[in-house]
């Protein structure tokens, strides 16, 4: 063989007219977003059968023809979280200049894992955690490395409360030692599934999480956490973390960070902060008060693929004490040719997280921050936020829509026919099974797209605007085809 002939390589003239056809049809399917419906409602059946069911390909084919069909296919067959109608769940549009930005990220394919094997990327990363902990006003010494998304952020922040807090080495003796005690974990019963999971994953089991009641607004009830806290350490149990929330899943509800402080130090216990939605809600100067007080936790999650609108996938840990972070992950085999480069010491991210190979997640949230600034992402944070609670005002003010929870940028409400309003007493059972199908019903039709919670026995619809597309006259139409289709639905239930 004098010269290799690989099938997968593209000259660079061939890249070029792939690449340009391609952002062509990209940027007129942006622009065409808000005629398109928000989901085509098709069943897994239709989706399936538009694939063209067939085994693995024996024989290549043509690039183009292949990025054409992949187009029609996504553009045709995709949940459209980029449509101003859609607040379903807190997943944002991406932000252009972040999809330009997996391209050029994708073609250098930097492994940052290691500085060696990646040296501006990792200084790109490193700069980027600097200012995503600046724009939370989180300490911008802290440790810190961008992941998947909120539960992996979230597993880091157990991991290193686990190696801090445990009153033996977990890392060398598990969690089974001779030395052990039970290990537990305190949250409340609105926090995320994220730490069903951790528990389960990570050999703790599910019953050692301490579910705390919630207060009538939804966040934490501190003195039930203090009691049970309390009660674990007279049955010779070892607290060690409290989980607490910076935008609930459901309602968007933010913990008394401060106070959840105060708790830990009494007790010496880790203190986590999920805000893998709400934190970036720091950044405005809209945002509630406890949120000025993230920097008294000792780690904190958070998802720029939510409120910073970049596209999936891309979470944050940040973890004020650095050195734990590297106790926690680092292991050095002998083949791990890394620690300093021409003499001088590196920042090597496998010591940061579960990660060894890593992508190059940073670069689209460093152009991001460096397009708008910290100016920018507060007006378009504190826009979000603006609209939901003109939302919930509207619902207010509409006779069969009934609001009920309203924080951040996620508002909850309800369908309530007219004819029950003057009811001495309202039909919950009725009221729970009509809203349900009306999820259904708004999540099909293409036209909204919202998704749904339950507060205090009541189901209800969940609108999270986490949208830069979304403006007035879109959360105006979002309530008047909630009052068409749950009028429909109510004419039809039994």
């Amino acid at each position: 063989m004098t010269k290799r002939d690989a099938p997968i390589a593209l000259s660079g003239d061939e890249f070029r007219k792939l690449g340009f056809r391609l952002v062509d049809e990209l940027a007129t399917f942006i622009d065409s977003i808000p005629s398109r419906p928000v989901t085509a409602g098709e069943p897994p059946s239709v989706v399936r059968a538009a694939l063209l069911a067939q085994g693995l390909p024996e024989e290549g084919s043509d690039p183009a023809q292949l990025l054409d069909e992949a187009s029609r296919l996504l553009f045709n067959h995709s949940l459209l979280n980029g449509h101003p109608q859609f607040a379903g769940y807190v997943t944002s549009p991406a932000a252009p200049l972040a999809a330009l930005s997996e391209l050029l990220a994708a073609t250098v394919n930097a492994n940052v894992g290691a500085w060696i094997l990646s040296p501006m990327a990792t200084e790109i990363e490193r700069q980027t955690i600097r200012w995503l902990a600046e724009l939370v006003s989180y300490p911008s010494d802290c440790g810190g490395v961008l992941v998947s998304g909120g539960n992996m952020a979230n597993y880091v922040g157990f991991l290193v409360a686990r190696h801090a807090k445990a009153a033996w080495s977990v890392r060398e003796e598990g969690l089974h030692s001779p030395h052990a005690k039970a290990l537990r974990i305190y949250a409340s019963e609105e926090a995320h599934t994220w730490l069903h999971k951790a528990t389960d994953l990570f050999g703790f089991g599910t019953n050692q999480i301490h579910w705390v009641p919630v207060m009538p607004d939804q966040t934490i009830d501190t003195q039930a956490l203090r009691a049970a806290i309390e009660s674990d350490l007279a049955q010779g149990e070892q607290p060690f973390l409290v989980v607490g929330s910076a935008g609930t899943v459901s309602t968007g509800a933010v913990d008394r960070i401060s106070a959840l402080r105060a708790t830990c130090d009494e007790f010496n216990l880790w203190l986590h902060i999920d805000g893998a939605y709400g934190a970036f809600a720091a950044a405005s100067p809209d945002c509630p008060g406890e949120l000025k007080h993230l920097a008294l936790a000792d780690s904190v999650a958070m998802d720029p693929h939510k409120w910073l609108y970049m596209p999936l996938e891309a979470g944050c840990a940040l973890v004020k004490n650095a050195e734990l972070m590297r106790a926690t992950f680092s292991y050095r085999p002998p083949y791990y040719k890394i620690d300093e480069v021409g003499g001088e010491p590196t920042v090597d991210f496998v010591d940061y997280s579960p990660q060894n190979s890593r992508g190059f997640r940073a670069l689209k949230v460093w152009l991001a921050l460096r397009h708008l600034g910290r100016v920018g992402y507060a007006q378009m944070i504190s826009d979000d936020m603006r609209l939901s609670r003109l939302l919930f005002e509207l619902a207010d003010e509409h006779e069969e829509l009934q609001p009920v929870t309203q924080h951040l940028s996620i508002t909850t409400f309800r369908f309530i026919p007219s004819r029950m309003r003057e009811a001495t007493a309202l039909d919950e059972a009725y009221l729970n099974k009509l809203n349900e199908a009306l999820v259904t019903e708004l999540q099909e039709s293409g036209k909204v797209f919202l998704s749904n919670a339950v507060v205090d026995g009541r189901y209800l619809l969940r609108a999270c605007i986490v949208n830069f597309r979304t403006d007035v006259e879109h959360v105006k139409a979002m309530l008047d085809t909630v009052v068409a289709y749950g009028r429909r639905l109510d004419k039809v239930m039994p």
